[in-house]
Parts: structure tokens; C-alpha cells; sequence
């Protein structure tokens, strides 16, 4: 596949990164000689120094020849004008990057498709919804759902003196009278780990589930000394975008309470926002943060322009008892501290942006896909075909790479934690955590 990539920053860099793995021609175009070096030194991709919206800059990168062009400039109006350019040109597929909420509200009005873009994506509404799934429970550090909860990826703390130190996984499944859970990956000082069953779990891993619903419980007695419960009022710092779209988003639930410096701005929020309490002062008062309650605050979400901002905020929170912290930063290295220093969940909106486009460069019949933050590893969710490979075997004879789990499979609407005498069936949904070097591996076993 040739996928033509206008933008060199974050997201480009970072959508380059994750296809660096396969084998697809990658072409980043950019202004800036210093991006375009830096990505050529680090990744197989080609570079090409102009502007995207230049036809003989197009051509140079032969666009015609493309089968998906990502338009992820600064710029909105150069995103949008070029992936018209593009499709007219002869690109297969286009993706381009917007900023403007009216193009996500209104892109069924708009007629997009009939310009000549088939997906339009914003950092800043996914980082809102991110926010709004990371928000389930105060003990669970990360959630997603699989076909409407059927299955759910959990990630839990491992609490000291909790019933899984000290155990392997095996000795831990069973403590269980059903097989409800498998374990896919463990974060332990900064490290990825891919556990197999004599894996054992330590006190302060980051451990993430593949569970039923039932499952849920059971995992949090046994890792964690705090109790399940449901956040209702949320903090919200910042009236940047993502704070918009996460004020809107969790409004419909929860009890929301945003703050912003702007005097202005914060008038037209309350117009903007009228299930949401908006509150004019420096975020960086922590008098203001404890007159405005966050000692009787569930969540405090800081998703100002500064990232140090946003993590000291967090760290204050964390000091007040707050029971859950997000903090968006910039820098995609500090989403591996975030736990580590005090601050549950950092997010990225670049980084989570990426990922979200990642998923139409997949060949296999993936059907979704997502990150663990901070995991070095994707969770993904196949659909088995006839002829897939995958089906020949059971799954203890498939011969997987050593970094790829099976976390679980949905047969029929029904959930199932698959063991090693499980072999998969045409129409099975799986899914599977994998490290970014095996994707290619795994896909083969599903195509």
C-alpha cells in the first residue's frame, strides 16, 4: 500500500512510525527541513520538502499512484484543500485533520464525500471522547468495550498485599471457579511486558484485562483494595477545545464544573454549554481550585495549552483526594511517567489521533482498534474469514509470536475467554493484543 502523509509533526510522525512496521510506501511531505530529517533518520519513509497543496509537489510524490492520503498539517484550510487536490488527482482514499466542531456536527450536511473526503478527524473531539471512556470507574486506570460490553479491556493497579502479588497467572485463574479473564499485558517501570501463564504479578504493575462483565469484580478484589464506584462530579481545567467536547460529552452524565481565564470566553462557554458550571479564574490557584470544591471532586481533568500546567493541576488534585486525574500534554514521552509521578491517566491528542487513522491502513478485517497508554502494544479486533489461518489449529498449536495475546472472542453475540483447547470458527470476533513489530504477523493469521 502507498500512503502519502501531508504533515511531518506529531501525528504524521507518529502514523509513520506505527506503518514503519509493515511492508507499505510511506511518503511524508513537509516544510520544514528539520521534521522531514528527523523523520528520515528514525523511519523507512521517503520525504518530500513543499506544500501539500502544490500540484508539482503532489505529482513529485505521485498521487495518483497513492491508496490513502492523510492530510495532518497545523493548518485546517490546507488540510481540507489539499485532500480534495488529492482525490481529484487520483488517490484511492483521503483523511483529512479539522479543528472546526462544525465539520463534525454538520460533515452529514456538508457533503464531504462528494468533494473528495472520505473522513474527517479532530485530535481534539477524539480527546474528548477518550477522556469520557477513561471516566468509568475511580480503581480502574483504563477501559474499552467490545461489542457493547460484551467484552471489556480493563486496566487495574495491583495494590500491595492484594490476592494477585506474588502470583503467577495460572495460580491466579484459579482462585475462580470460571475463566472470566486472560491477562495481556503488564506495565512495570516503564516496560511493556506480554505475560504468558507462569508470568508473575507485582505489587504497583499496571496490569490490563480482556474480561466478561462478570469478570469486572472479581478482578478489582483481587488486585485492588479500593472499591468499585461511579464518579459524579468532574472538574474540567481549561476551555480549550478538548475541554469544550469534554465538558459537553460527560455533561450528559455528570455534574461538570469548568474553569477558565478568560473572562471573555468563559461568557460565550455558558452560552455555549448550559449543563456545565463555568467559572472565570487562574487555573493555576489552587485557593480557587478548593473554594470551587475539588476537595468533594471525583475527577479533575486539565486539559489547559500547558502541559506542566496541566500535570502540577493534576498533582494538586491527587493532594486534595481526588479520586481520578487526566492530564493532556504535548509531549508523547510523558505518558509513560504519568502513573509513576502521581497523575492516573496522561493523553496526547496527536498520539490518539494517529491511532484512530491507523485503522484504515489495516488489510486484515480488523474492526477495531485502540491503545493502552503507555503500553507498548495494540489491542485488536479481527473478524475470522474462511480461509484464515487461524482456524486450523487450537490455539495452543497455532504457534502466535510470543508477543501477541488472544485476549477474547465473541461467537454469535455470545462472550468467551478462550483457553488453549479453543480453535476459532468463521465469523468469530477476536480480540488480540500485540505488540506493533507482530501487527503484520497477526494479520496473516486473520486475512
Amino acid at each position: 500500500m502507498k500512503v502519502i502523509i501531508a504533515g511531518a509533526g506529531d501525528v504524521g510522525f507518529h502514523l509513520a512510525k506505527l506503518l514503519a512496521y509493515e511492508d507499505h510506501e510511506i511518503i511524508l511531505i513537509d516544510l520544514a527541513d528539520e521534521k522531514l530529517a528527523y523523520a528520515s533518520k528514525q523511519l523507512d519513509v521517503i520525504t518530500v520538502k513543499g506544500s501539500s497543496t502544490s500540484f508539482s509537489i503532489l505529482e513529485k510524490a505521485e498521487i495518483h499512484q497513492a491508496d490513502l492520503f492523510i492530510a495532518v498539517t497545523q493548518s485546517e484550510e490546507t488540510n481540507i484543500s489539499t485532500a480534495i487536490i488529492a482525490k481529484h488527482l487520483g488517490a484511492k482514499k483521503t483523511i483529512a485533520r479539522v479543528q472546526n466542531m462544525e465539520f463534525l456536527f454538520r460533515k452529514d450536511k456538508l457533503n464531504l464525500y462528494d468533494l473528495g473526503i472520505d473522513e474527517i478527524i479532530s485530535p481534539e473531539s477524539l480527546a474528548a471522547r477518550e477522556i469520557k471512556r477513561l471516566l468509568r470507574e475511580v480503581a480502574i486506570t483504563d477501559s474499552f468495550d467490545f461489542d457493547n460490553g460484551k467484552l471489556s479491556l480493563i486496566g487495574v493497579t495491583i495494590c500491595k498485599n492484594s490476592v494477585f502479588e506474588g502470583k503467577t497467572l495460572v495460580e491466579a485463574s484459579r482462585l475462580l471457579d470460571a475463566h472470566v479473564f486472560n491477562t495481556v499485558a503488564i506495565l512495570r517501570n516503564n516496560q511493556t511486558i506480554i505475560p504468558h501463564g507462569y508470568s508473575k504479578y507485582e505489587a504497583h504493575d499496571h496490569a490490563y484485562f480482556i474480561t466478561l462483565p462478570e469478570g469486572v469484580d472479581k478482578i478489582l478484589r483481587m488486585a485492588s483494595t479500593e472499591k468499585r464506584q461511579e464518579l459524579n462530579r468532574v472538574m474540567v481545567l481549561g476551555g480549550s477545545k478538548v475541554g469544550i467536547h469534554a465538558a459537553r460529552r460527560l455533561s450528559k452524565k455528570h455534574k461538570v464544573k469548568l474553569i477558565e481565564q478568560d473572562k471573555q470566553k468563559c461568557f460565550e462557554l455558558a452560552d455555549e454549554l448550559p449543563n456545565v458550571m463555568v467559572i472565570n479564574g487562574d487555573c493555576r490557584d489552587v485557593d480557587l481550585l478548593q473554594e470551587e470544591g475539588i476537595a468533594d471532586t471525583d475527577a479533575f481533568i486539565a486539559v489547559t495549552g500547558n502541559s506542566e500546567t496541566n500535570i502540577i493541576s493534576c498533582l494538586v488534585a491527587r493532594d486534595n483526594k481526588v479520586k481520578k486525574t487526566i492530564a493532556l500534554v504535548e509531549n508523547v514521552d510523558y505518558i509513560h511517567l504519568s502513573q509513576n509521578i502521581g497523575v492516573d491517566t496522561m493523553i496526547n491528542k496527536k498520539l490518539i489521533a494517529a491511532n484512530f487513522i491507523f485503522r484504515y491502513i489495516r488489510k486484515g478485517d480488523i474492526v477495531n482498534l485502540t491503545s493502552i497508554h503507555g503500553v507498548e502494544a495494540e489491542i485488536l479486533e479481527f473478524i475470522v474469514k474462511v480461509e484464515s489461518k487461524i482456524t486450523t489449529d487450537m490455539l495452543r498449536d497455532v504457534n502466535l509470536p510470543d508477543s501477541v495475546v488472544v485476549g477474547g472472542v465473541i461467537r454469535k453475540g455470545e462472550a468467551i475467554i478462550p483457553t488453549g483447547d479453543f480453535q476459532f470458527r468463521p465469523k468469530d470476533r477476536a480480540v488480540v493484543l500485540c505488540k506493533p513489530e507482530a501487527i503484520q504477523q497477526v494479520e496473516e493469521y486473520f486475512s
